[in-house]
């Protein structure tokens, strides 16, 4: 199960954060189809958020289709997303990187803005030149 942390200062809406997560347990398979979020009530006794902001963040994933809700029953996964095992050897090699990068006195909003720049620069140029394939 999902365990969802708030991060109060982080300028995002709560119920955004909530929304997040789940895309990005989806994404790492940390969550399938099939599988029960935690209730409002055990959000709201982890976190100590309002119960309506948890509901707000479950009605956004139900609204894109990731999750539906079943009366009595809970709240379910309806679909993954990607295909990153949480396992992969690729998040091995970021974690790596990332140790380096923090080793070397980056800050977390460094770090953060150096991945965001190299990804843009990676995704803009596959776009741009779909035929060159992905480099080795």
């Amino acid at each position: 199960m999902v365990e969802f942390r708030i991060d109060r200062r982080s300028g995002v809406a709560t119920y955004l954060q909530i929304v997040q997560q789940t895309r990005q347990a989806l994404r790492l398979g940390l969550l399938e189809p099939g599988d029960k979020l935690p209730t409002a009530r055990e959000v709201v006794e982890a976190t100590a958020i309002n119960p309506n902001t948890v509901l707000k963040a479950y009605r956004e994933l139900e609204r894109e289709g990731l999750v539906e809700a079943r009366r009595g029953l809970g709240t379910f996964v309806r679909k993954s997303l990607g295909s990153t095992p949480a396992d992969s050897p690729l998040r091995g090699e970021l974690s790596q990187w990332a140790a380096r990068a923090r080793a070397s006195g980056l800050e977390r909003d460094d770090v953060a803005a150096l991945f965001g720049a190299v990804l843009e620069e990676q995704f803009t140029e596959a776009e741009q030149h779909p035929s060159k394939g992905d480099p080795a």
